[in-house]
């Protein structure tokens, strides 16, 4: 086989999905775009454990991991290759404090975070959400499969 492998950093990021279909997103200190939240996972860390780390330091928050939604690849403008994982979180509407990385936060209604998320950000918002709903019409939204409450921090 003649292709290169990607080299890539690794990014995992949380579409945090409230009962009501608010999503959280924030905007970044450094170009003031939007984004999920999170961010790159560490060297031999569990990869579901680095996405609780990531949305605790830049959101505080701490919302049930669900599962993976979407994943896409790229190589930016520095020809640094990236490798993205979504997933789809479980959460409260609740206030956020923010790392530096970030000015501002907002829960906003699904279809209206999309406006302000890249195409494959966006992608990951609307699986989240499809998820969602398919877990609300099976009962199971309301009890989160870990013994903490959804959205309260540990």
């Amino acid at each position: 086989m003649t292709d290169t492998p990607l080299r890539a950093t690794v990014t995992q990021r949380g579409v945090v999905v409230t009962p009501d279909e608010h999503v959280l997103v924030v905007q970044r200190a450094s170009d003031g775009g939007w984004e999920l939240p999170g961010g790159r996972v560490d060297r031999r860390e569990d990869a579901t454990a680095g996405l609780v780390r990531e949305l605790r330091e830049e959101t505080s928050l701490d919302p049930e991991v669900v599962a993976p939604v979407d994943t896409v690849t790229w190589v930016n403008d520095d020809d640094n290759g990236r490798f993205a994982v979504y997933y789809y979180c479980r959460g409260s509407r609740q206030p956020v404090s923010l790392s530096p990385e970030h000015d501002t936060a907002a829960w906003r209604p699904a279809a209206a975070a999309t406006e302000r998320l890249s195409d494959p950000q966006t992608a990951a918002v609307e699986a989240a959400v499809t998820r969602h709903r398919r877990a609300v019409d099976r009962g199971s939204a309301a009890a989160p499969s870990s013994g903490r409450e959804r959205g309260e921090r540990s």
